[in-house]
C-alpha cells in the first residue's frame, strides 16, 4: 500500500480549495472510493498522516472523526483505524404486510437466522396487554438474528399466544409461512417505529458500535376477525435498513 501516493499534499491539497481538515477528508472518501484503500485496511496512526501530509494531528483527526461517524472507517480499541467493509442498505416498505424472509426474497437477498432463543414461557405484563390474552396463558417466543446476504441486519423478538403457535421449534425459516400453514397469518399490523442507540447487548449481536443509531420497531399483528397474533419487538441496524412509507393525497384535496 503507498500510502505516500495517496497523502501527497500534491495530489489533492489546494490552495483556495477550502479548510485543510475537509479536503484531507475528501481525499481519504476519493482513495475508498476508487479502491486505493480497500476495506480491511489499516488506516496509519494519526502521526504518520500528519507527517504524509505535513499536516497537524489535530487537523488529522479533525478529518477522520465524520469518516467513523460515517461507517467509512471504524476504530477499534487496540487496533487503530480501518477502512470499513461496505454495508448494503435495505429498504422495507411500511405499505404491505411482509415478514422478512418474504421481503428480502422479493429483493433477490439471501436470508439466514441465528436462534436466540425458541421457548414457551409466561408472558410479561406489557405482553399480557398487547396480545389481549389473560395471566394464565402461555407465550410461545421466537428471538433470532436475522442476516441478508451474511449480514447482521436486525434483531426480532416475537411473541405469539401459545394458542397460535403451539411449538416455537415449527418455525424453520418464515414465521408467516409456518402461521399460514395453520391460517394463522396475519392481514394486518400496526408499527411503531423510534429512533434509538443501540445497546451493548444488541450492539454485539448485529456486530456494530454500542450507541450506533438504530430503529426499534414495534409491531401487532392482526387476523381477519381482529385477533393478535404477533406482538413482535425488533431492532434495525441504522447505517443498513431503511423503511418506505408511500403517501397518497385524497381526491378532492
Amino acid at each position: 500500500m503507498n500510502y505516500q501516493e495517496i497523502f501527497s499534499q500534491s495530489n489533492w491539497l489546494l490552495e483556495k480549495g477550502g479548510l485543510r481538515y475537509i479536503q484531507l477528508k475528501r481525499r481519504i472518501e476519493k482513495a475508498i472510493a476508487d479502491g486505493e484503500l480497500p476495506p480491511g485496511i489499516p488506516l496509519p496512526p494519526e502521526r504518520e498522516i500528519a507527517k504524509l501530509t505535513g499536516l497537524s494531528r489535530v487537523t488529522v483527526r479533525k478529518a477522520i472523526a465524520p469518516l467513523v461517524k460515517s461507517g467509512l472507517v471504524e476504530q477499534k480499541h487496540g487496533s487503530g483505524s480501518i477502512i470499513a467493509e461496505p454495508v448494503q442498505r435495505v429498504e422495507q416498505s411500511l405499505s404491505r404486510l411482509t415478514s422478512f424472509t418474504e421481503d428480502m426474497q422479493f429483493r433477490g437477498i439471501k436470508t439466514t437466522s441465528q436462534w436466540l432463543n425458541r421457548a414457551i414461557s409466561a408472558p410479561s405484563p406489557e405482553e399480557i396487554m398487547n396480545l389481549a390474552i389473560s395471566t394464565s396463558e402461555m407465550v410461545s417466543r421466537i428471538d433470532r438474528l436475522r442476516l441478508a446476504n451474511d449480514i447482521p441486519m436486525a434483531i426480532e423478538r416475537a411473541t405469539l399466544p401459545n394458542s397460535i403457535l403451539k411449538d416455537p421449534l415449527s418455525v424453520e425459516i418464515s414465521l408467516y409461512e409456518t402461521l399460514d400453514k395453520v391460517g394463522k397469518k396475519p392481514v394486518r399490523a400496526i408499527q411503531h417505529l423510534k429512533a434509538t442507540n443501540i445497546t451493548k447487548e444488541d450492539a454485539i449481536l448485529l456486530k456494530c458500535d454500542e450507541g450506533t443509531a438504530c430503529l426499534n420497531v414495534t409491531r401487532l399483528s392482526f387476523l381477519g376477525s381482529g385477533e393478535v397474533v404477533e406482538f413482535t419487538k425488533s431492532v434495525y441496524r441504522g447505517d443498513a435498513y431503511d423503511f418506505v412509507a408511500e403517501l397518497r393525497i385524497p381526491e378532492g384535496v
